[in-house]
């Protein structure tokens, strides 16, 4: 540099002038800044050599399948803590052949006392040493244990997770203190303004009659007393199995979490002992469609100086795919459009007002308290389903406008329409990304279904490649399906089955037309 600077001070100014190089301010050695264009390398000063990113593999996630068939995925991310969990192939519809509401069992006995700790507080006086935290969540189809802490704290935090999964006690106290706890929650999700958990119950039960996702998520009433321990390490023996988990970590090297793996999950004597499993069920899921319908009083459901108006709250359904199959990103580009939300929208004025729900629906039918566009997607099956809120004796008018959102799902997609939703749905995925525990349950539930992970720019590239006639094809496959309807609050004024199937048939989604002598 000092080269360059001397040169320039002698006015060598030839060449350097074409580059755009002017003389400017004096400065304190008597010469002048030069004012220098950033486009022109300067003379006598050698090439800058940059650092060059490092290879995109350094930040792929990584998998190893141990000796015992556990998989081992991580993903760098730089930062002091890490999130570390174990995932299992296990949940709701695998209790066929067991009491229903055992996975809910698990979800709330998670971090209880084990064999190397006595108590609850004392698993968590040990996550506190290293700032962490500690969550265990219960699906259809997974069950997913999971601990955010400093990363220094990862033997610890491994040797936790394998004395959860592997080692709990389920002491008597504990099932007891569960059982309470899962009474009480059935009685609020009851309770609750918001019937969309409950809803979603009834939709999977009316596509998916008595098997496998349409099985019941939660603990029916009457088998709180009848799941024990006896009970739950049967179902264990079977479903917490090597070959059914993975270990996923976010921010922590591969290598370590690997040898934590091998220190604390092989070879492993699990409490409930290391028999044959036996009762595995491998079920793939029958799409039945059908309708279930719970009459039920909302008019006291939200008591108060503004109480919310008597609503009768219909979920009307079709299946799409499963996440495994090409058609996946259509149908979530689909969602995306359909969009919608509640009349009142939190986000303030504008929120989703591109949607179609809100276009078509919430925009003209003043009347309507709520129009959502779901999409629920496992490894063998799909469901798209719109959710609607209505006064009771506008059901019939309800239904029809729902039943003609889908028909109108097959017309034509508008090049600006798709645009938004695929840049919508992008712009969500990768905003979600930004969180280390969401990176971590994508981690783990991609690996534990394909034992690989797609990358969020494949993604990306997937949903880039959506057409219009990629939209029209997947929603006139799903038309042919029977639907699935699920219905709650005063169903005085709802049309049959029949003339919803009938609607969903028919060109302008319009219900068959009723004439009565009386009203």
């Amino acid at each position: 540099m000092a080269v360059a600077m001397a040169w320039l001070r002698r006015g060598a100014w030839g060449p350097a002038r074409r580059c755009g190089l002017v003389a400017g301010r004096s400065y304190s050695g008597g010469g002048a800044y030069p004012s220098v264009s950033l486009t022109c390398p300067l003379p006598g000063v050698p090439k800058a050599v940059f650092a060059a990113a490092e290879g995109r593999e350094r930040f792929e996630t990584r998998v190893t399948v141990l000796e015992n068939g556990l998989r081992v995925a991580s993903q760098n991310k730089f930062g002091q803590f890490c999130t570390v969990g174990l995932l299992i192939n296990s949940g709701s519809r695998h209790e066929a052949k067991y009491l229903s509401g055992i996975s809910h069992f698990l979800e709330k006995l998670a971090f209880s006392s084990t064999a190397q700790f006595g108590s609850k507080d004392e698993i968590l006086l040990t996550l506190e040493k290293h700032g962490g935290i500690c969550d265990c969540q219960a699906s259809r189809d997974t069950i997913m244990y999971a601990v955010s802490a400093d990363a220094k704290g990862l033997d610890t935090v491994v040797n936790l997770l394998a004395d959860v999964a592997l080692q709990p006690r389920l002491s008597d106290e504990e099932i007891e203190m569960t059982r309470t706890a899962i009474r009480f929650e059935l009685e609020d999700l009851n309770m609750r303004p918001d019937p969309e958990p409950l809803l979603t119950e009834m939709i999977h039960a009316a596509a998916y009659r008595e098997n496998t996702v349409g099985l019941n998520r939660f603990c029916p009433v009457e088998n709180t007393d009848k799941i024990d321990r006896e009970v739950l390490h049967s179902y264990l023996r079977n479903y917490y199995t090597p070959d059914r988990m993975v270990l996923a970590g976010v921010g922590i090297e591969h290598e370590q979490l690997v040898e934590c793996a091998k220190k604390y999950l092989l070879g492993v004597e699990p409490v409930w002992g290391s028999g044959q499993t036996k009762d595995v069920d491998r079920s793939v899921a029958q799409y039945t469609g059908g309708i279930v319908k719970v009459e039920k009083d909302m008019s006291d459901v939200s008591l108060g100086p503004t109480p919310i108006p008597e609503l009768t709250h219909i979920m009307i359904g079709l299946e799409s795919c499963s996440f495994l199959e090409e058609d996946f990103i259509p149908f979530a580009v689909l969602n995306m459009m359909m969009g919608g939300g509640g009349s009142f929208s939190a986000g303030g004025p504008g929120k989703g007002m591109f949607t179609r729900l809100y276009l078509n629906v919430l925009n003209r039918h003043h009347w309507m308290y709520n129009a959502t566009s779901y999409h629920h997607s496992y490894e063998d099956t799909g469901l798209l389903c719109i959710h609607a809120s209505a006064d009771p004796k506008q059901v019939r008018e309800m239904v029809e406008i729902i039943t003609r959102e889908f028909i109108l799902m097959a017309g034509a997609v508008g090049e600006v329409e798709l645009e938004r939703a695929k840049t919508q749905l992008k712009s969500m995925l990768m905003m979600n990304l930004e969180s280390r525990p969401v990176i971590f349950e994508d981690v783990g539930r991609q690996v534990l279904a394909t034992n690989t992970r797609k990358l969020p720019h494949e993604l990306c590239a997937l949903i880039s490649q959506v057409k219009s006639t990629d939209i029209k094809r997947v929603v006139t496959k799903m038309l042919h399906k029977k639907p699935a309807v699920a219905a709650l609050g005063d169903l005085t004024d709802l049309p049959t089955y029949e003339h919803i199937q009938a609607a969903l048939s028919s060109k302008d989604g319009r219900l068959p037309r009723m004439y009565r002598l009386f009203r």
